[in-house]
């Protein structure tokens, strides 16, 4: 299971989960202002630092309550080709943005709940969002408990709690309540949001056969959510987050697609009973990405392909157009504060595409050189420095043993400037 994007909305509060990947290493502990100035090199990477403690906030992904969004890394690179993975990195925020002294490594061995005593080998994360409304953000993550096969299979998620310090306990398993569950499906593909409205973070997860878990939050510190009813019936069977509330009716929604691939898709709108209505019905797409582009007042999707972009204005009633531009994967943030909602695309390359009042257009799309070469991926975008600007993330990968993380930053002209603000490698990580 690859974890799912973390990506800023415009006009909305709702932004979910984080992305892909991670740092480590030894030496004095000074204070996060005293870090080295950036850009920081892999090559210089700064002492380990100690992670800042905070009080709590409503920033997301903010595992510390410091005020200042964090960046979870859930694909490390490896000592070598065919090593396990390390597990689950967090490099904290500050004012300045991301500071890669700043990390946390989260291992099965230390941080995952043994089931049946057995701890798991898989410790991906999957979402995240403050389940407990404590001003911490929460992980969830999944894994591998033991199943024989037989009946219904155990719920392979878990929740990690954050702290002052970070998410630095075990995890406890999340507890899908058997009224909530349908089929014999395993219950995976967490999506956070306020699907009823109440003000508390739910969880959506797959049930089978066309239902879905909708677990009403806040959820204990054992893992349980506050109520859970019956199986809502879904147009699909891959609830895809982040959620967002598209018409500002004051409920998070969320996409569905048909299945876990590509293909059709539509959007289930929240109430008070949670994620019970279907609104558009959305085209066939690879990837799909919700923000405010430009032609009305609700949000819009963009339904990404290797030919090519459809877009769908206004939701939830949808107008149709079309962009010229591959959108085989797809994030949204506003990187110049305008209010409106930029298009990221990434494949071969990464393009950002400006929004507009009159609605995306290539014509002033930048296009994202890294300093080094390899494959390139988005991990996300979210504004890590508190400017109000979000920052573009990205990873580069010559192999999995030699990867480099580049921190693009927003400015009020947008993502214009050529050279990384902020560098370092997920092989810190591996350093003892």
């Amino acid at each position: 299971m690859r974890l799912r994007r973390s990506t800023t909305l415009t006009g909305t509060a709702a932004t979910g989960c984080l992305l892909l990947l991670a740092a480590c290493g030894h030496g004095p502990a000074p204070t996060t202002e005293d870090a080295a100035p950036t850009p920081v090199r892999a090559a210089q990477a700064p002492a380990l630092l100690p992670v800042p403690h905070g009080d709590g906030s409503e920033v997301p992904d903010d595992f510390n309550g410091d005020g200042h969004r964090d960046l979870v890394l859930d694909d490390l690179v490896k000592a070598e080709s065919h090593a396990d993975d390390a597990g689950i990195g967090i490099v904290y925020g500050s004012p300045r943005g991301l500071v890669p002294g700043a990390r946390q490594l989260l291992t099965p061995k230390k941080h995952a709940a043994p089931v049946d005593g057995r701890l798991p080998a898989v410790f991906e994360a999957e979402a995240s969002c403050d389940l407990d409304g404590d001003g911490f953000t929460d992980l969830v993550v999944t894994t591998d408990p033991p199943y024989d096969g037989q009946g219904r299979p155990p719920v392979p998620l878990q929740l990690l709690f954050g702290s002052p310090s970070g998410p630095t306990g075990r995890a406890v398993p999340l507890a899908v309540p058997d009224r909530a569950r349908y089929g014999n499906d395993w219950p995976e593909r967490p999506v956070c949001g306020d699907f009823d409205g109440d003000g508390a973070e739910d969880l959506v997860v797959h049930a089978s056969g066309g239902r879905l878990s909708h677990l009403r939050g806040p959820f204990t510190r054992k893992g349980a959510p506050h109520r859970a009813g019956a199986p809502v019936p879904s147009p699909g069977e891959a609830p895809t987050g982040p959620a967002a509330d598209v018409n500002h009716d004051g409920y998070d929604d969320l996409v569905v697609r048909a299945s876990a691939g590509p293909g059709k898709a539509a959007l289930v709108l929240g109430g008070p009973d949670g994620p019970t209505r279907t609104g558009a019905t959305l085209p066939t797409g690879v990837d799909i990405a919700l923000g405010a582009f430009g032609k009305g007042k609700a949000l819009d999707a963009a339904v990404g392909g290797p030919d090519g972009t459809a877009m769908r204005y206004d939701l939830p009633t949808a107008a149709r157009a079309a962009l010229d531009i591959p959108g085989s994967t797809l994030d949204t943030a506003d990187f110049d504060g305008d209010g409106l909602s930029e298009l990221v695309s990434s494949g071969s390359g990464v393009r950002v595409v400006p929004g507009r009042k009159a609605g995306l257009t290539t014509r002033a799309a930048v296009t994202v050189r890294p300093a080094t070469t390899g494959t390139t991926r988005v991990l996300t975008a979210g504004d890590f420095d508190g400017d109000g600007l979000a920052d573009l993330v990205v990873r580069i990968c010559p192999s999995d043993t030699k990867d480099s993380v580049e921190v693009h930053r927003g400015t009020t002209k947008g993502l214009v400037t050529p050279q990384a603000a902020v560098t370092f490698s997920t092989s810190q990580f591996l350093t003892p």
